[in-house]
């Protein structure tokens, strides 16, 4: 009789380990799967639509220091032609506005130009909306001097990069910024691109102003939500769309290939 409760004991202990065994494995193989998941979601392409063809859009105009060396589309909408100072001979492409004023060798194309800007929107919206990030507040909201890896970072408030910082990954690796607050690139900071990574895919997603310092170069596309200010002799590979202005001062801003 003993070894028969001593037997059904021991059954009783094995079902709990078991139990909890499964337990665990069911909580390990749920956190995996969410893991899996959010490198899913956050690795997926994001769609600029017809913004995507513009090295510059705005919707307050662009103004400009002459001389400035653009190679890209530039346009701005819904404002008049009139704010695009951009003048001709700066831009390696077409210049569309909304209406017949701007540089002489504009095209105006309203329809193409409020689609650009809706699909601008929409983008900022989508990759604001990315969650679970891989780096949050990394540097406390200072990342000069660092190294960054592929993934989603966020900071929720202000980004300083002061010093010179590398992006690093394949040439099919996506780095997403979101920036609660503004981004201030100080003067001759550097931003390089490693081991293949390419500006195409890099998206700085910001909600207030952007400032790129004095002689900066900068590397990816920007998302504003307000304006972009490019000060004296800054350069951009990448790509500039912002809900207000874009300033310039005899700048050069490449379009990524």
């Amino acid at each position: 009789m003993k070894i028969k409760k001593s037997i059904a004991l021991v059954a009783l202990l094995l079902m709990g380990i078991l139990s909890g065994c499964s337990d665990d494995q069911d909580d390990v193989s749920a956190k995996v799967a969410q893991t899996n998941q959010n490198l899913v979601n956050n690795a997926s392409a994001i769609d600029l639509g017809i913004a995507g063809d513009f090295v510059i859009l705005s919707k307050t105009g662009i103004t400009d220091v002459f001389q400035s060396d653009v190679t890209g589309d530039v346009g701005s909408s819904p404002i008049t032609g009139a704010a695009v100072l951009l003048q001709c001979v700066e831009v390696t492409g077409n210049i569309y506005t909304v209406d017949a004023a701007g540089p002489a060798c504009k095209i105006t194309n309203a329809t193409r130009l409020t689609t650009a800007v809706g699909d601008m929107q929409t983008a900022y919206t989508q990759v604001a909306g990315r969650i679970n990030p891989d780096f949050l507040n990394l540097g406390a909201g200072d990342i000069g001097g660092r190294t960054l890896t592929a993934g989603l970072y966020k900071w929720t408030s202000a980004l300083l990069i002061p010093t010179d910082i590398s992006i690093s990954g394949g040439p099919n690796d996506l780095f997403i910024f979101q920036v609660d607050g503004t981004l201030d690139v100080s003067s001759a900071v550097n931003i390089t691109l490693i081991g293949g990574a390419q500006a195409k895919n890099i998206y700085w997603q910001v909600a207030d102003a952007v400032t790129l310092g004095t002689t900066s170069h900068f590397e990816g596309i920007i998302l504003g939500g307000s304006g972009i200010n490019l000060k004296t002799g800054a350069s951009i590979n990448g790509q500039m769309l912002a809900q207000t202005a874009v300033t310039l001062q005899m700048n050069t801003v490449v379009k990524p290939q």
